[in-house]
């Protein structure tokens, strides 16, 4: 401490006691900057000055979480402290709330106190809205959101981790302000479709899908796309605006052949697709993406998906560049890297990815 200050001199400085400090800031703006305080923090801030015993209820963010916890803890506390925080708030408008945590869902009653939380938290009008639970181990029950549609006039970017989401709630047609979506390691076994006309980023990684069929994306005016390390390949429906895609499919997706010469197999599920079940030969991912201008297609060898869809390959007519990886070069030819490049007359730059599979 500066010589000549006193301990109650510093907290009246640090509250903005001293003229042109933060005190000359109007509460909006206040409110705005503890927005960006992990929660806990700034309700401590209520002890600095009676201006700012209540300042927080009206913060525009609410971050919570157990970032630096070294091993899962029980939801209990986190829960308690989430609870009593919206209680105060009463009904303040959010722009950003994100819920972290590095825990495991305890009983039935956490999974009830979490879900009333996140509708909760879609009332306040958020903007902004992510729900984590990291930590889940293989054989361990996830925690399940309800099977409720999401209705939000306000909501812009979704963010789910860790969680089983249903179909409902991935039918988005009741969010016409969504843009932005993110789902990473989410069991989503029981989803079928994903719908959003209004989307226009998705992010989809480490999926637990159903085996029995691929989830359908129906997402017509997305722009960026972004598919990797998932159990099952999605269908993709139509995208006219997709300006760029990021597909991987690796060693954990169902969608492979364990014949020895897969490259040139024409068994039962190297030759048939869901799509085709429905007498729809367009199949899977080629498609969908067909209208794209920058792509990034990457496969492991044994992964039929991109060999099946190109017997019904479709003219790539806005393509401008192409990202491909060691798949699409097989010791016995270049059969896969022709007929992409033969259905993509405007291509620019093409770049290819060697040995990093």
């Amino acid at each position: 401490m500066p010589p000549g200050k006193t301990a109650k001199t510093a907290v009246q400085s640090v509250a903005g006691g001293g003229s042109g400090g933060i005190e000359s800031l109007p509460d909006g703006v206040l409110e705005h900057i503890l927005g960006f305080l992990p929660s806990p923090e700034a309700v401590r801030t209520c002890v600095l000055a009676r201006r700012w015993r209540h300042l927080w209820k009206s913060a525009t963010g609410l971050r919570v979480g157990c970032w630096d916890s070294a091993e899962p803890v029980s939801l209990e506390e986190p829960r308690s402290f989430v609870n009593h925080l919206l209680l105060l708030r009463g009904g303040a408008p959010l722009d950003t709330c994100y819920l972290k945590f590095y825990a495991r869902p305890s009983s039935h009653d956490d999974e009830s106190h979490v879900n009333l939380s996140f509708r909760h938290l879609v009332m306040c009008k958020v903007w902004v809205l992510g729900l984590s639970l990291f930590g889940h181990s293989s054989g361990e029950p996830w925690l399940e959101l309800s099977n409720l549609p999401l209705i939000s006039q306000h909501l812009v970017r979704l963010e789910l981790e860790g969680v089983q989401v249903h179909d409902s709630l991935l039918n988005l047609s009741s969010c016409p302000a969504l843009e932005h979506l993110e789902l990473y390691g989410c069991e989503l076994s029981s989803v079928k479709k994903i719908l959003s006309e209004s989307l226009k980023h998705l992010s989809i990684m480490n999926l637990v899908c159903s085996s029995d069929s691929c989830i359908r994306i129906c997402t017509p005016n997305l722009v960026w796309l972004r598919l990797e390390y998932l159990n099952r390949t999605p269908l993709l429906e139509r995208m006219p605006s997709l300006l760029k895609a990021i597909i991987r499919i690796t060693m954990g997706c169902w969608d492979n052949c364990t014949n020895a010469n897969y490259e040139t197999c024409h068994c039962e599920s190297c030759d048939s697709s869901d799509s085709m079940a429905n007498g729809n030969k367009n199949g899977v991912l080629l498609k969908g993406l067909s209208e794209a201008k920058s792509l990034a297609l990457m496969s492991e060898p044994v992964m039929f998906i991109f060999k099946r869809d190109l017997r019904w390959c479709p003219m790539f007519t806005k393509l401008k560049t192409l990202l491909l990886d060691d798949y699409w070069c097989p010791p016995d030819g270049f059969h896969a890297l022709a007929c992409i490049l033969e259905h993509s007359p405007v291509l620019e730059k093409l770049t290819f990815q060697l040995g990093e599979q």
